[in-house]
């Protein structure tokens, strides 16, 4: 995968929980644009582990002069929020891929409505200044407990297509409202908690809407878990997993060839067959099927653990 080499140019709190990084390249240069609802990885070395996470970009797509992102503080997580939390600065180096987009907006469609949970407001703000630029209706909410927890506000423009509701003001989110009555060829996006995301879903199928025009997207950190050893069946070579590392973490560490893209369970790309399982994978993706899961031949090395003796996969 092709990497960039940037400069962090600019850091703004947000919110409490959340800060806004700005990349550009050292020498001026113009950064290839993107589409909205695109991300990138972003790399952090930590000794010998370098632990990549996928953020989406907030910045306009259509502005080669940098990358922006905004990242939630996990304080509970891997390690991977609070890294650019508290290690990144303006003016340090930075390594990021080149952006990638599993979350585009279907252009076909007669009307846009996107909706957000907390941190989930990140992929819109990229795809408003596109539908803005392409004259495409479209209408966006944003949901959050409370103000000081809604950075997002921050970064979205007023207007009258654009609504904030808050929890704490009595201003919760009411999706009959919002889904029902819209205009035939209307397609639907959210991005937030399972939640939001599974009462969208819930709620669109109630109202006979196609399923081809209801997408969403969530990022996920993989969790942490016991220790486990993976073979890998092309060399014999055994990868020990720490506690606190992703299988794709430990294979990258170990030099074997492996390929990713959002490296939280969604695109597909480190989909790998298993050759051999004595004990149970625990899958914490959102790619494979239910039958996938159950037969224990797949797995998702982004996302997914395994308890037992032996796990073999065909690599």
């Amino acid at each position: 995968m092709k990497k960039l080499c940037l400069k962090v140019t600019a850091v703004e709190q947000l919110s409490p929980l959340v800060k806004r990084f700005r990349f550009e390249d050292p020498t001026g240069a113009s950064l290839p644009v993107f589409s909205g609802g695109a991300h990138l990885t972003v790399e952090m070395p930590e000794g010998d582990t370098i632990r990549r996470n996928s953020y989406s970009l907030i910045s306009d797509p259509y502005d080669g002069s940098g990358y922006e992102i905004a990242v939630r503080r996990e304080d509970k997580g891997r390690g991977g929020s609070l890294y650019m939390h508290t290690k990144v600065s303006e003016g340090d180096d930075i390594t990021v891929s080149l952006p990638s987009n599993l979350f585009q907006l279907d252009l076909r469609a007669r009307k846009h409505v996107l909706i957000g949970g907390g941190i989930g407001i990140t992929p819109f703000l990229s795809q408003l200044r596109q539908l803005d630029m392409e004259q495409k209706p479209y209408e966006l909410h944003y949901a959050a407990r409370s103000r000081e927890e809604a950075a997002g506000i921050k970064l979205l423009p007023q207007a009258a297509h654009i609504h904030v509701h808050i929890s704490e003001e009595g201003a919760r989110m009411d999706l009959g409202a919002i889904l029902d009555g819209q205009p035939l060829g209307t397609h639907v996006y959210t991005c937030g908690p399972d939640g939001l995301i599974t009462a969208v879903a819930d709620q669109t199928a109630r109202l006979g809407w196609p399923k081809a025009a209801v997408h969403s997207e969530a990022f996920t950190a993989p969790p942490p878990g016991e220790p486990f050893d993976v073979v890998v069946k092309s060399s014999g070579k055994t990868v020990h997993v720490k506690a606190d590392q992703s299988l794709l973490e430990a294979l990258e560490a170990a030099k074997v060839e492996i390929d990713y893209s959002c490296r939280g369970g969604a695109c597909g790309r480190c989909h790998t067959k298993v050759t051999a399982c004595d004990g149970r994978i625990l899958h914490n993706d959102h790619w494979l099927s239910d039958d996938e899961r159950a037969a224990q031949q797949d797995i998702m090395p982004c996302m997914s653990r395994f308890k037992g003796t032996r796990l073999e996969l065909d690599l």
